[in-house]
């Protein structure tokens, strides 16, 4: 680890604290699954809305694998995208019925050979429920993680790894946590508070931006 990734962390740390917390509400695993599948494309507080009521009339995977797909786009129609959705729910509920006993699996493997369920949802899913070391590349974690020179790259799975190589694997779920809080309050896309942020110093985008417009003014 780096000497700039370390006063990274120490501010992360210092500014948003070491507890491990989830933003979607849920409480045992297959909630986590299905609110995170449904937060594709939407607010974590929109799903939580639309959640609230779901997990009530569908109480168990073996009720969403059973769920009827219109009514069931019409439950969540609200999270956008609901079509794909629903039927991505039912095949992944039904695939927990017949190869896992309704139970959600614990394995990178086994977790992304569902229906919708990709490195990203099964990353929540190692990381919040089994507390697996695991890297959540969403928008925020790839586009700060690139301002503040950890990743060159676009593509989810390289930024993962280049992170992975970055980070000691104590501080990989933290990663997701504080780095999406940061998104949200100060580096927003696309008009970050710069002026605002704690880590102005570690951030190359930041230091090259300044570096520019400095340039510009002594033109």
């Amino acid at each position: 680890m780096t000497k700039k990734t370390k006063e990274i962390l120490d501010l992360l740390d210092e500014r948003y604290g070491t507890e491990y917390r989830c933003s979607l509400d849920h409480e045992n695993a297959w909630q986590l699954l299905i609110a995170t599948i449904l937060s594709a494309q939407c607010t974590d507080a929109r799903v939580n809305v639309v959640t609230a009521d779901l997990f009530r009339k569908y109480p168990g995977v073996e009720a969403f694998a059973e769920a009827e797909l219109s009514e069931l786009e019409k439950d969540i129609h609200s999270t956008g995208f609901y079509r794909n959705k629903a039927k991505n729910i039912i095949a992944c509920c039904k695939e927990l019925m017949e190869r896992f006993d309704g139970e959600i699996p614990r394995s990178l493997e086994n977790l992304t050979s569902l229906a919708g369920v990709g490195r990203k949802t099964a990353n929540v899913i190692r990381g919040n429920i089994y507390n697996e070391p695991s890297i959540v590349v969403d928008t925020h974690v790839k586009r700060i993680s690139k301002k503040l020179g950890l990743t060159k790259e676009e593509d989810p799975l390289k930024v993962e790894m280049d992170l992975m190589k970055a980070l000691p694997k104590e501080h990989w779920i933290l990663w997701n946590i504080q780095i999406i809080t940061l998104g949200r309050e100060i580096c927003k896309a696309p008009t970050p508070k710069c002026e605002e942020c704690f880590l102005q110093e570690q951030c190359d985008d930041y230091r090259k931006r300044n570096k520019d417009r400095k340039k510009k003014n002594d033109k």
